[in-house]
């Protein structure tokens, strides 16, 4: 019994534990695999500068395809779930290819020239447009003053925006009836919020909203 518990006590120790260090030194330089990012390093002094340095290896998900998209590779694995990243991946290009399908079919219908400028077919572009557009700049912390929790509107860190903006826009899509697909849903939701509209739009703006009825706490943040 005693062996026992000393054993389950290490365990719970030993998961406890973290990390301090990095696998590669501080000194080793991270690597750059885009061209048109190497044509501007080679055009600046800083490539003389890290010439003879350690540099950090790639990693697998890295290339310098034209396809490459290391926004839509956020969103990708956002999506994934339980580390399936060719299902996550097989949502996304689906989803991609029903904004086409759907972009398409607003253009042919449109009636005028000016009416078929506006309408944009790449759904990379679209899919930049609703994220743009689904983030947020504040976000609400909590802060306990005087036995009181407060709700208070700070700004947010681009990362963490991002991310938030791409959560909402999966959540938005799940919301759909059993008979409709992930990926149609998904689209769908893409091309409503890059034209501003849709559920994860609304969230934004009522996120927006809390923060700016809890205006009257942000000094709280720079209180002890």
């Amino acid at each position: 019994m005693y062996f026992l518990f000393t054993y389950t006590l290490f365990r719970c120790n030993l998961t406890s534990f973290r990390r301090e260090y990095s696998v590669f030194p501080s000194h080793y330089v991270e690597p750059i695999y885009r061209k048109d990012e190497q044509e501007a390093l080679f055009r600046s002094e800083e490539a003389m500068n890290i010439a003879h340095q350690q540099v950090k290896p790639a990693q697998i998900t890295d290339t310098c395809s034209e396809f490459y998209d290391a926004r839509v590779l956020k969103f990708i694995n956002t999506i994934m779930r339980n580390g399936d990243r060719k299902l996550a991946r097989t949502l996304v290009t689906k989803s991609f290819e029903e904004i086409k399908r759907i972009q398409l079919q607003r253009y042919h219908k449109a009636k005028t020239n000016e009416e078929k400028d506006n309408i944009e077919l790449d759904p990379f572009v679209v899919f930049h447009y609703a994220v743009d557009n689904c983030t947020p700049v504040l976000q609400l912390i909590n802060c306990r003053k005087g036995g009181i929790m407060y709700k208070i509107p700070v700004p947010i860190s681009p990362v963490r925006a991002q991310h938030k903006s791409m959560k909402w826009l999966i959540e938005a899509a799940k919301e759909k009836d059993d008979e409709e697909r992930f990926y149609n849903m998904l689209a769908k939701e893409l091309v409503s919020a890059s034209q501003n509209q849709g559920r994860a739009v609304k969230w934004k703006e009522e996120l927006h909203k809390k923060c700016q009825a809890n205006r009257a706490y942000a000094h709280f943040r720079w209180l002890k």
